[in-house]
């Protein structure tokens, strides 16, 4: 249990805390911030949560400078991702922030990944992350930020940052899915 592993973890132990205080109305009032109301807890949950999603970050540059890479970090790290990500659109489905629809083309993207990469692990594969795999998990952590901080800054100039970023993230997690599947179609058929 490296360093690296143990921040992976600590990203998912966040995951139940940023939850609790998106879900739970707790009457603490609301903040009005150039236009937009926020409620505070959504505002500690924004922040839980981007401080989880900073960790991704975290642990895999530890690991690439220190030389820790492990299996369990490989096992950990996009399972952290995953469970993140995946808290964050059903609790914003849940509140009715999120499109259902968006929900499920993101989630239905990671288990059709995940279910490549198992095939290819079955193999003696790794299928490493792509460029595009991280501008959608970055698309997908703005969006989420976006929307459960109310839109506030970009509330004050009308522009629906939330909802572009929604867009924006749906394209490249259908992109990032399809080029996976393109650059790994070799897997498939060694499979048969």
């Amino acid at each position: 249990m490296n360093v690296p592993n143990q921040i992976t973890i600590s990203r998912i132990f966040l995951i139940p805390l940023f939850m609790i205080f998106l879900l739970i109305p707790f009457n603490w009032g609301e903040w009005s911030i150039l236009g937009a109301s926020i409620p505070i807890s959504h505002f500690v949950a924004a922040v839980v949560f981007i401080i989880a999603a900073s960790t991704d970050w975290l642990d895999g540059y530890y690991a690439r400078k220190y030389n820790l890479v492990t299996n369990m970090g490989k096992f950990l790290d996009p399972l952290a991702d995953k469970l993140l990500i995946t808290a964050a659109f059903v609790c914003l489905v849940e509140l009715g922030m999120f499109p259902a629809w968006a929900a499920i083309v993101i989630l239905s993207r990671e288990f059709a990944v995940t279910g490549l990469r198992l095939v290819a692990a079955a193999d003696g594969d790794v299928i490493a992350a792509s460029s595009w795999g991280k501008w959608k998990t970055v698309s997908q952590i703005v969006a989420a930020a976006a929307l459960m901080l109310h839109n506030v800054i970009f509330e004050a100039f009308s522009i629906p940052f939330d909802t572009i970023m929604i867009y924006v993230a749906v394209v490249l997690t259908v992109f990032s899915g399809w080029d996976y599947f393109v650059k790994n179609k070799h897997v498939l058929s060694k499979s048969n």
